[in-house]
């Protein structure tokens, strides 16, 4: 096991230009088995620390109750503030949120982002599961600032954080998130069906040169061919073939099925170390540190180098103009 995480929140800052932590690494639903205690049973939600000590979030499912905990004990009475993107709106990934306590602080900003559902604005969506009779609190009554901003295939500037956008292949959509701050690459891309066509050439997008990759791993291939087609979600071998075609330095599986133990996920972890050795199975409270590993010029040659090979800068994109809000006080 990784270090706990509450000593990531009072560390030098000059450690790590990226600390990354894992509070809910499950898929479909929370899983609080006997057997799921090694690697942890909450829904998708990783934290990200910059250097300049941003907190950037991915995802909203149960394990974001942990990291709302972790950040109200070492906040004192001072403010929180932060960004959580969100990948889809799929309750594995926005169950938590009710739950995150600094949203019931007045002295707290946090500023959301994600896609528009074609019905219902980003902001309904996340104000509907607090609503009765589904929850005691509606959303408009936590003492917490939010904002929200809906957002396409664009490059956002978060504060020192660069954040590039692109659509993945899952059932009624889902968005991959690749992260830069001080020469550190994180992409984060959560139910992801391989479709060899536009979607599989986003990921690659987001994962060419990434210093982490955290990606779908749900099924195994016997698992996806025998009766899994078109559920949205990837295998484990298909992860570990992007992560090489992509020059990703580390790769974690993510997203484990509910029905997968300690054990099967430790063996597809040893597995999977056999084809490619930097490669390990997301756990609850793992923690990954990075520091820059490629110039800036290096960075901007590997990106030509990838837009030649996919022909991604053929591809047209997105319209509209990139958001830039700031990570901080508002």
């Amino acid at each position: 096991m990784g270090r706990l995480a509450s000593e990531l929140l009072t560390r030098n800052a000059e450690v790590a230009a990226m600390r990354v932590v894992f509070w809910g690494v499950r898929g479909a639903l929370p899983t609080p088995a006997s057997t799921h205690l090694g690697y942890g049973g909450n829904t998708a939600c990783v934290s990200v620390w910059t250097d300049a000590q941003e907190l950037v979030v991915f995802d909203a499912g149960t394990g974001i109750r942990g990291l709302g905990q972790e950040l109200l004990d070492h906040a004192a009475d001072g403010p929180i503030i932060g960004s959580i993107l969100i990948s889809h709106f799929h309750w594995d990934h926005i169950m938590g949120l009710p739950f995150f306590l600094p949203l019931y602080r007045a002295n707290s900003h946090f500023s959301f982002y994600s896609f528009r559902h074609p019905e219902n604005s980003f902001q309904e969506i996340l104000e509907r599961q607090m609503s009765n009779p589904y929850f005691p609190v509606a959303m408009g009554e936590l003492a917490g600032q939010r904002a929200f901003y809906e957002i396409g295939e664009q490059c956002l500037e978060l504060g020192t954080c660069t954040v590039t956008t692109r659509r993945l292949n899952h059932p009624q959509g889902c968005m991959g998130y690749r992260l830069e701050s001080a020469g550190c690459v994180v992409t984060f891309a959560t139910d992801h069906e391989p479709d060899d066509g536009p979607f599989d050439r986003n990921l690659m997008e987001l994962a060419f040169d990434s210093d982490l990759l955290i990606l779908d791993a749900q099924y195994s291939r016997a698992e996806y061919q025998e009766r899994r087609r078109g559920w949205g979600h990837g295998t484990w071998e298909k992860a570990v073939d992007l992560a090489r075609a992509a020059r990703a330095k580390q790769l974690v599986l993510f997203h484990h099925d509910p029905d997968r133990t300690d054990a099967e996920l430790s063996e597809i972890e040893q597995r999977a170390q056999e084809r490619h050795p930097a490669v390990f199975a997301a756990y609850e409270g793992m923690e990954i540190e990075l520091t820059e590993q490629a110039s800036a010029g290096n960075r901007l040659q590997a990106l030509r180098a990838l837009a030649t090979a996919v022909g991604s800068s053929d591809r047209p994109r997105a319209s509209g103009t990139p958001l830039a809000p700031r990570v901080g006080p508002p």
